[in-house]
């Protein structure tokens, strides 16, 4: 039996990440091969016609699953019956900008958007964060949508998820597919399954690449442009994953000591589309400080967005 189609959104369609997005839905890469969708892109006005533009492109590659195409700059049009949101449309950071004069920027477009998608989209929609400050946009979504569920609304941290797992399969030659995550991972060897940290005895090497920020650096100064590719494949693995062990934004309810309230990546298992925070796990010294430090900073910038409201 055929199945109706799910309403897919797209914020910042015409841009980098939205370009490389938009086709993976298309082809089933997000939701499955048997699931029908029809895109809604929405972007601002001066991007009207690089919209159009990748509209008419999705109309050339003819994917199979993909039974429409709402290209709009009008925020009601590009929420109305969403089934899923991919918000990847945000205002980036310029030379010679305030770290608030950014952040004002956004809550004022993620409250458009929350305020569109609280009254147009359908109900139980799923909303996914990407654009930065990923956690505290989804954060301000959060305050502006109450109707949508606080577990319906996350953000992207999956990215760094998977550049951890992509340094440690290059680093021990092993496929990524072998072991579920960093830090609490089990690599599958001929001699059986062992601990990723027993094989990769190096805690300068771990202590450099638990930041992933560096390898999004490393690829701008390679392209020229940012990681749009892995970040939209990213994209669609989050929701896709939305029985696996992966990691989330979501809405912390104190586990680990981090403070309820922040929007914050913790290891989450899926289940009938929804998520659940893996508890128990042991912490060491070293990532106590770094996720210290993450719900500070996340804090800290809670504080600023919520004064930009006033």
């Amino acid at each position: 039996m055929a199945r109706d189609p799910v309403r897919v959104l797209v914020t910042g369609a015409a841009g980098q990440i939205g370009y490389a997005l938009v086709p993976m839905i298309a082809r089933g890469v997000m939701l499955g091969p048997d699931q029908p969708v029809i895109l809604h892109m929405l972007d601002i006005p001066p991007a009207a016609e690089a919209l159009n533009g990748v509209k008419m492109e999705l109309v050339d590659a003819a994917f199979p699953l993909l039974k429409g195409v709402v290209a709009t700059t009008d925020v009601v049009e590009a929420c109305t019956g969403v089934n899923i949101a991919v918000m990847v449309g945000g205002f980036p950071r310029k030379e010679g900008m305030e770290r608030k004069d950014v952040m004002t920027k956004n809550v004022s477009i993620y409250k458009s958007q929350a305020s569109a998608l609280e009254k147009h989209a359908a109900a139980n929609c799923k909303v996914l964060v990407v654009a930065n400050p990923a956690n505290t946009n989804a954060l301000i979504l959060k305050e502006f949508a109450p109707s949508i569920p606080e577990k319906n609304i996350s953000c992207l941290t999956r990215l760094d998820h998977n550049r951890a797992l992509g340094q440690i399969s290059e680093r021990l030659s092993v496929q990524v597919s072998d072991y579920p995550d960093a830090n609490h991972a089990t690599v599958t060897t001929p001699a059986g399954d062992k601990p990723a940290r027993e094989l990769v005895a190096d805690d300068e090497w771990w202590g450099l690449h638990h930041d992933c920020s560096a390898t999004g650096a490393a690829i701008i100064k390679a392209r020229k442009l940012s990681s749009a590719l892995s970040a939209a494949s990213s994209a669609c693995d989050h929701i896709r994953d939305w029985g696996t062990w992966v990691s989330m934004g979501v809405y912390s309810d104190g586990s680990y000591n981090v403070p309820a309230g922040l929007i914050y990546s913790f290891p989450v298992t899926c289940k009938n589309g929804e998520w659940s925070i893996v508890q128990g796990l042991p912490i060491d010294e070293f990532s106590r400080k770094k996720m210290d430090a993450t719900a500070e900073e996340l804090a800290e910038e809670k504080a600023l967005a919520y004064s930009c409201l006033a």
